[in-house]
């Protein structure tokens, strides 16, 4: 049925034409006029629905490249983010070797860099492994200490690697000295303290010792191992134990759960 409507229509526009050619010319025009105000709209719309199409298309399509940009850009942005934090971590480790080589021609003392390299997990606050073994001079009980002040000795080597005990393990007693009350006493673990990375405990000081909190701490150079004048901490508080001798809570000088570069001190 739609078929025949649409072919009488067509035949209707055929037979109108050739009508108008018979037609006379004033005629004729205004025939023409007619027919162009009826079937041009049509013609009109289906152009601008082409038109209106292509342009959804291109926005289609701009859309997917915009989104592809976007994640190159984003893929750019964490390259760039992730090579920035490696030259600030580049530029602080060279600041920090630069502080150690100057502090290096300071001091009276032949040293020797060393990386550390691994903690136990079960002995986290009181040992460290170094990079320097045997192979390098390296031999238990050489001293290891960092611009600060002292970290330990080491305890045991092997070949290309050494073990450090720190200064709040039981297996490192030294000797050390308030200047400032000119009395001496032994290091030792601070097992008092909750914070075992931190503080140790300097006992055996005579009971009539002038301490007092904020007091330095040094080696003596008693007992062979450690030179003197090697900065230990802080004095942070002082007790008396069984009324005989005193004992004096120290903060290290050195924050042992951030070392990462050290100096042994060679003989």
């Amino acid at each position: 049925m739609e078929r025949k409507k649409h072919f009488w229509i067509f035949g209707t526009v055929v037979l109108l034409a050739a009508v108008g050619f018979a037609l006379p010319e004033r005629v004729s025009f205004r025939l023409k006029a007619a027919l162009s105000s009826i079937f041009l709209p049509l013609f009109g719309l289906t152009q601008s629905s082409e038109r209106l199409l292509e342009k959804a298309g291109d926005r289609v399509v701009s859309r997917a490249v915009l989104i592809q940009e976007n994640d190159q850009l984003r893929k750019q942005l964490e390259q760039l983010r992730i090579q920035l934090l490696e030259a600030q971590e580049i530029r602080r480790e060279n600041e920090s070797l630069r502080q150690m080589l100057k502090w290096q021609q300071q001091v009276p003392w032949k040293l020797r860099a060393a990386r550390v390299i691994g903690r136990d997990p079960s002995n986290w606050w009181q040992a460290i492994h170094i990079n320097l073994g045997t192979r390098d001079g390296i031999r238990p009980n050489l001293p290891v200490l960092t611009a600060e002040g002292l970290v330990g000795r080491v305890f045991e080597a092997a070949g290309d690697w050494s073990l450090v005990v720190l200064l709040n393990d039981t297996r490192c007693r030294v000797s050390a000295l308030v200047p400032e009350a000119r009395d001496s006493g032994i290091i030792m673990a601070g097992g008092s303290s909750p914070w075992g990375g931190t503080f140790v405990d300097l006992g055996f000081l005579t009971r009539n010792a002038d301490l007092r909190p904020g007091q330095l701490v040094i080696t003596s150079g008693l007992g062979g191992v450690f030179p003197k004048g090697i900065p230990i901490g802080q004095i942070v508080d002082v007790r008396r134990v069984q009324g005989m001798y005193l004992e004096a809570r120290v903060k290290l000088a050195v924050n042992m759960s951030a070392l990462e570069e050290v100096w042994v001190l060679m003989p």
